[in-house]
């Protein structure tokens, strides 16, 4: 695979890889760390890893 991944065609992300890890931050418009983390905890598909960051994104601190 080339390093110009076209990330809507891609199914996995492979935190690996600095320069995919980038892509996928940009087309997420997160963090590397935020993506990493989320394949941590969800696995490598992009889809998951695009629904935790959403939910997490939704997610606001209770008001104390």
């Amino acid at each position: 695979m080339s390093k110009g991944i076209d990330v809507q065609e891609k199914d996995r992300i492979n935190v690996e890889y600095d320069w995919e890890l980038c892509t996928w931050a940009r087309y997420f418009n997160t963090s590397e760390r935020r993506v990493k983390e989320a394949v941590a905890a969800v696995g490598d598909s992009a889809v998951k890893v695009r629904e935790h960051l959403q939910a997490r994104s939704s997610e606001r601190p209770s008001a104390s």
